[in-house]
């Protein structure tokens, strides 16, 4: 039943697109449904000398994926480390909470300068996305950890490495997986400003503005659709995942 009531305003949405289209009749302010949805239908065919959507896609995809897996290599590490101990997240929860609030975007101009225009200073500003939501709920899931089970654990002997290994970092991993999926989903999100910096002339963020300059807004729409079903897809796989592997989660509660 959900899944029928989930298509409902998406629907609607369209049916009110398309009306205040035909009343606002300027292909600028708001396309048509007939000019957006042709470019969808067909991913393969070259847009404004700048590729296809497909094309574009993956290059976006590449860019994030390789943000995203640069934050999950620090952030998880680093929040384990924060969550077990009190000295660490003591030392650097300040920087954290100083940084966090700090959107991606206004780090352009100094990404830019740190590591020149290209695809360096792109995957830093994603990185950014992923990082703080990856390494606060990997923080989250470590001190949720029941004390019993590490209790337990100790009591058998355990030392506190494996402690860590075969208690702590399972019994957080659901929460874990939870600050994957957000920061994938914020990663995919900055990809619009990351390929919005000086110098980018592919992706479907560059797109979304190269084809604004030439009038083209149904180019720029198509894209943003483009960037939505995608952020849509992996947001499915991210939470079957979950429920497959972490269904005992729920039979905890």
């Amino acid at each position: 039943m959900r899944r029928p009531l989930g298509i409902i305003l998406p629907i609607l949405i369209l049916i009110f697109w398309e009306i205040a289209a035909q009343l606002i009749n300027n292909q600028f302010i708001l396309p048509r449904l007939e000019t957006v949805i042709p470019v969808l239908l067909d991913p393969t065919v070259n847009i404004l000398g700048t590729g296809s959507l497909l094309q574009n896609a993956a290059l976006s995809l590449e860019r994030v994926g390789a943000g995203f897996l640069v934050a999950l290599a620090i952030a998880v590490p680093l929040g384990v480390g924060m969550g077990w101990s009190q000295r660490l997240d003591a030392f650097v929860d300040t920087t954290v909470q100083l940084f966090r609030p700090i959107p991606p975007l206004a780090w352009g101009p100094l990404a830019i300068a740190w590591f020149s225009v290209g695809i360096n200073s792109m995957v830093f500003i994603i990185f950014l996305g992923a990082f703080f939501p990856i390494l606060l709920n990997t923080i989250d899931g470590v001190r949720g950890i029941k004390r019993t089970w590490v209790e337990v654990a100790q009591t058998l002997g355990a030392s506190e490495g494996q402690v860590l290994v075969k208690v702590v970092l399972p019994g957080a991993a659901p929460t874990i997986w939870t600050g994957l999926r957000v920061g994938f989903g914020i990663a995919w999100m900055c990809v619009i400003a990351a390929e919005w910096l000086p110098g980018t002339t592919t992706g479907l963020g560059y797109l979304t503005l190269y084809a604004y300059n030439y009038g083209q807004m149904h180019y720029t729409i198509a894209a943003m659709i483009t960037i939505g079903i995608i952020g849509i897809a992996f947001d499915l796989l991210f939470r079957s995942v979950e429920d497959r592997w972490f269904a005992w989660r729920g039979l905890e509660r």
